[in-house]
């Protein structure tokens, strides 16, 4: 069952895990407990961590702000291709039609 987090309710977790992770062993045991408390699977609190890590720089991977470029870039590309195709077949349709039927 996936569930739908407010931002707040990511923060708040997210804070509580900081607040919490010194008090454990390891930052598994401190998910385990402050997921349990906020009644959300450990997982979910795992991938916010891991995110909020990486998109303060503290781990290396793809910024959140990276990420949402490059799937705006993919999109634009995407329309940008088949505007192009259009206009390959339109250039192939109006070379193919004689200059008298244009008007010419």
């Amino acid at each position: 069952m996936n569930r739908k987090y407010s931002p707040e309710m990511r923060e708040r977790a997210l804070r509580m895990l900081a607040e919490t992770r010194p008090s454990h062993p390891t930052m598994m045991s401190a998910v385990r407990h402050v997921a349990g408390l906020l009644g959300m699977s450990p997982e979910t609190l795992r991938l916010w961590q891991r995110r909020y890590e990486v998109d303060a720089g503290v781990k290396p991977g793809l910024t959140t702000d990276a990420a949402a470029e490059i799937k705006r870039l993919q999109k634009e590309n995407a329309e940008l291709r088949k505007a192009n195709e259009i206009l390959k077949a339109a250039s192939v349709f109006f070379a193919a039609v004689p200059a008298a039927r244009l008007g010419r």
